[in-house]
C-alpha cells in the first residue's frame, strides 16, 4: 500500500471511532512517506486521546 492509501484507511477508522487502526494506518503512512499529511492527523488524534484518554498514557 502507499502512504496515501494507509492515510485513507486511518481516516475511515478515526470516523468510525476505531483509534487504535487509525493510529496504526498513520503511523505505516508516515514511515513510507515523512510529509503525509498523516503526520497532522496523528498529532490531532494524539492531543486527542492525551486530554480524553489520560489513563492510556499515564500507566
Amino acid at each position: 500500500m502507499t502512504a496515501d492509501e494507509y492515510y485513507q484507511l486511518g481516516n475511515e477508522y478515526r470516523r468510525k471511532g476505531d483509534w487504535k487502526h487509525a493510529l496504526d494506518n498513520y503511523m505505516e503512512a508516515i514511515e513510507l512517506d515523512s510529509e503525509s499529511p498523516a503526520v497532522e492527523a496523528k498529532r490531532m488524534l494524539d492531543e486527542i486521546m492525551s486530554y480524553y484518554c489520560k489513563d492510556m498514557y499515564n500507566p
